[in-house]
C-alpha cells in the first residue's frame, strides 16, 4: 500500500483502460454497483481481475472483508454507473493506502467505446468492421468507387459512420439493417436523416408491423443493390426472426444475427411461443442457404460475444469451412438442432421488447434514453455450451 497524500484521484479513461486491457496488463477493478447490475454485464477479460461490492457499502470505509479481497501491490480501478460514485469510493482506498484510480464515466463511458477494424478481404471494396465492446455489436461500413453503405449501424455511432464515409471520400448510399434488432437501437432511420442514404429494411421484417414515419425502401431474397463498382447481394435467412436477412460483397457475407464465429442464432426473440419453429426455420437457412456457400467465404457477424476468439488483426470474421468443422451445432441433424437451441438459451437482452418497439418506430425514445434502453450485453446467441467441437 502507499500512503495519501490528499492528491487528486486520477481519472483512467474508458479507451485508456481498454487499451491496458487489450495490452495484456493486469487489471484489478472494484465494481461499485448493485449486484445484478454486476450480473448482467460487467468488464471482463483473461488478465482482469474484479471484485464487486456495491457503493453503498462503501460509504464509511472500506469493510473488512473487502480488505481481505483487494491487492496491495496492484493499482485498483473504481467504477460505477455513471463515474461519480466511484471517485468517492476511489477516495475511500487511497485513505486506506491503497494505489486507485476511478473510470471516468463509469460503465456508461465503457458503452460509448467504438472501434474500428479493416478487414482484410478478398472483395471489390473497402469493408471496415465496427466493434462495441461494452456489448458485443458489431455493424460494418462498405466502401466502393465513391459511395459507402453501413450495414447495422447503431443510432449512438451515426456521426462515426458519416465522418469516416467522408474521410474515405465516399456518399452514404445506403443504410442496411439485416432485420428487427433486440439488443440495440437501430441507427437506420438517424443515418438516413443525416445523409442522403438510402434506409433499406427486408421486406420479411416490414410485415412486422414497421411505422416509419421517414422513407425507407424493401428488398428479398435474390435481390442486388449496386454500390460503386461492387454489389450488395441479399439473402433472406429467417429463423433468428422471421426477417432475418444476410447481405453478401463478395466473399463476405454479413451474416446479421443469423451466424456468429462462436455460435448460432436464439429463435425466441420475437415471438417466445414459437421458438421451437423458428428454431427449425433457422435449421434450413443455415443449411439451405449459409452453409451452401464457399469454404472460403468469410462470415461477418452483427455480435459477437466473450467466447469469441478476435483474429490476429482483432477482427471478429471466420472462414465458413472453418466454422462447418469446429462448430457442432452446424453437423447436428434438424431434429437435435432444433432441441439443443431451444433447451438452454440464456437470459434476454436487457429491455428488448422496448427495443423492439422503438425499431419499428412505435416508440420514440430520445438519444439519451435509447442509450440507456442498450447498456448491456447483446445474448443475441444461442447457448455457447457444447456449440463446438
Amino acid at each position: 500500500m502507499t500512503e495519501n497524500d490528499d492528491a487528486a484521484i486520477d481519472a483512467v479513461t474508458p479507451t485508456d483502460l481498454k487499451a491496458r486491457i487489450d495490452n495484456g496488463e493486469d487489471v484489478f477493478i472494484l465494481d461499485a454497483r448493485a449486484e445484478g447490475d454486476f450480473e448482467e454485464w460487467h468488464i471482463d477479460g483473461e488478465n482482469v481481475d474484479i471484485v464487486n461490492y456495491p457503493y453503498f457499502e462503501l460509504l464509511d470505509g472500506i469493510p473488512a472483508d473487502l480488505h481481505e479481497d483487494l491487492p496491495d501491490d496492484r493499482r485498483i480501478t473504481a467504477l460505477c454507473a455513471k463515474g461519480g460514485s466511484s471517485e468517492l469510493v476511489a477516495e475511500n482506498l487511497a485513505d486506506a493506502g491503497y494505489d486507485v484510480d476511478h473510470l471516468e464515466r463509469g460503465m456508461q463511458g465503457w458503452a460509448r467505446i467504438y472501434e474500428y477494424q479493416e478487414l482484410d478481404a478478398d472483395a471489390d471494396a473497402t469493408v471496415v468492421q465496427y466493434q462495441r465492446p461494452s456489448s458485443g455489436c458489431l455493424a460494418y461500413l462498405i466502401v466502393s468507387d465513391g459511395e459507402a453503405a453501413v450495414v447495422d449501424p447503431l443510432r449512438a455511432f451515426t456521426q462515426e459512420y458519416v465522418q469516416d464515409a467522408r474521410a474515405f471520400g465516399a456518399d452514404l448510399t445506403y443504410a442496411l439493417d439485416t432485420h428487427i434488432h433486440a439488443d440495440h437501437i437501430s441507427g437506420l432511420r438517424d443515418l438516413a436523416a443525416e445523409t442522403d442514404a438510402t434506409a433499406v429494411l427486408p421486406d420479411a421484417a416490414v410485415e412486422r408491423g414497421v411505422e416509419y414515419d421517414t422513407p425507407y425502401e424493401t428488398v428479398a431474397d435474390g435481390d442486388t443493390l449496386t454500390l460503386g463498382n461492387t454489389e450488395i447481394d441479399v439473402v433472406a435467412t429467417p429463423g433468428h426472426t422471421t426477417g432475418m436477412t444476410a447481405y453478401a460483397v463478395g466473399p463476405v457475407l454479413f451474416t446479421g444475427d443469423g451466424l456468429f464465429t462462436e455460435s448460432v442464432a436464439r429463435p425466441d426473440l420475437e415471438d417466445p411461443e414459437a421458438a421451437k419453429d423458428a428454431a427449425r426455420t433457422l435449421y434450413d437457412s443455415l443449411h439451405g442457404k449459409v452453409l451452401s456457400w464457399p469454404d472460403a467465404t468469410v462470415v461477418a457477424p452483427a455480435h459477437f460475444s466473450d467466447a469469441a476468439t478476435p483474429n490476429d488483426d482483432g477482427t471478429y470474421t471466420a472462414e465458413l469451412g472453418d466454422l462447418t468443422e469446429r462448430m457442432e451445432a452446424l453437423t447436428m441433424d434438424a431434429d437435435e438442432f432444433v432441441d439443443f437451441i431451444v433447451s438452454d438459451m440464456p437470459p434476454q437482452p436487457a429491455n428488448y421488447e422496448d427495443i423492439i418497439a422503438t425499431n419499428l418506430g412505435r416508440q420514440s425514445p430520445d438519444d439519451e434514453e435509447a442509450f440507456e434502453l442498450e447498456l448491456g450485453p447483446n445474448n443475441c446467441a444461442a447457448s455457447e455450451e457444447a456449440l463446438t467441437n
